[in-house]
């Protein structure tokens, strides 16, 4: 019965999907068609942990760590890819490995900031779920991103589609995400 009881605890404090290891399954391929495993470096963690320990000022300080810290992990992947990401999606480049859509994008920033809020190394914001806008309907292509809330509870969209991996993402309210996006433009 302890040992059930301990595998209930253990579940309900690491769900599935929250990265808690320096190793992260990184999406690629569009739609996350391929899965590989990328091992931050002692020295890639030691710069992240850096950024964000000296980002403890504020929000907004965390918010512009972050932005280096998503351009290290992307790096990292790809080395670990051998592929490096075009910006935005490119259209008929789908199942080629390496290549991300948002989809693959939003995953991985979204697993990468759990990564972080698991270490204990995020103060300020805490991953929430993915989001998307846009319908067709609306005249805008449907696009995804990661999303944190700060302690106030605004929500910001974390956005790395627009750059090519290892570009520094977009981070803004997540209401200002939500107007753009016409004609593919930010």
């Amino acid at each position: 019965m302890k040992l059930l009881s301990a595998g209930i605890f253990i579940g309900l404090m690491f769900p599935v999907g929250v990265a808690s290891a320096q190793t992260l399954n990184v999406c690629h391929g569009y739609d996350c068609y391929y899965r590989t495993k990328v091992t931050l470096t002692a020295k890639d963690e030691q710069r992240i942990r850096t950024l964000l320990q000296r980002a403890g000022r504020s929000a907004a300080d965390e918010r512009k760590a972050l932005r280096m810290a998503v351009a290290i992990f992307e790096e990292r992947s790809n080395i670990v890819i051998g592929v490096r990401d075009e910006p935005k999606m490119q259209f008929g480049k789908s199942r080629i490995k390496g290549q991300m859509d948002c989809v693959d994008e939003s995953t991985n920033t979204d697993n990468f900031l759990r990564y972080l809020h698991a270490r204990g190394w995020m103060k300020y914001h805490t991953p929430t779920r993915r989001t998307s806008r846009g319908s067709f309907i609306d005249g805008r292509y449907p696009h995804w991103t990661a999303v944190m809330k700060d302690k106030q509870g605004r929500s910001w969209a974390i956005d790395s589609w627009y750059e090519a991996g290892g570009g520094q993402p977009d981070i803004m309210p997540l209401a200002e995400w939500k107007q753009r996006g016409y004609g593919g433009k930010r």
